[in-house]
Order: C-alpha cells, then sequence, then structure tokens
C-alpha cells in the first residue's frame, strides 16, 4: 500500500530541492517531477519526492481529514474494534 500526503513547501533549494512541512515536522524532498512550484505550494508527497502540485484548500481538507483520523487512532472517540 501507498500513501501520498500533502505538504506545504517552505523554501526552494538548489539541484530542484525544496524543504517542506508536514504537521510541524520538515523534511528536504525532490521536486524534480513537479514544474513551477514556489514557496507555500502544496506538492503531494511520496518517498520523498513531490509528485504534483495541490490545490491549497484541497490540501487543508486532506490534513484536516488526517487529523482527524488521528485522534480517532489516539482515543478520541472512534469505533472500538
Amino acid at each position: 500500500m501507498c500513501l501520498a500526503v500533502p505538504a506545504r513547501v517552505e523554501r526552494l533549494l538548489d539541484n530542484e530541492m525544496a524543504v517542506v512541512e508536514m504537521d510541524g515536522l520538515r523534511k528536504e524532498v525532490s521536486l524534480a517531477l513537479v514544474d513551477g512550484v514556489r514557496e507555500g505550494d502544496y506538492v503531494i508527497l511520496h518517498v520523498g519526492y513531490a509528485l504534483s502540485r495541490l490545490d491549497p484548500e484541497e490540501a487543508e481538507r486532506t490534513l484536516a481529514l488526517f487529523a482527524e483520523l488521528a485522534g480517532r487512532l489516539d482515543g478520541g472517540g472512534g469505533a472500538q474494534a
């Protein structure tokens, strides 16, 4: 199973690289597969590569869903097995 997640581009680096932020975590990733990325853009991130740019509203909705799921997994009221 593969999972690609939204991440916000904080800083552009040399050699088609960037620093992205995901829920307070920062990671250096490759932008080699995506053209025209600017600081502040959201990208879909998978195993260290940005795969595409993402609309900011869609990114926020997706991140909110992830946060809700994480809350349920942490005992925040999800269904019991």
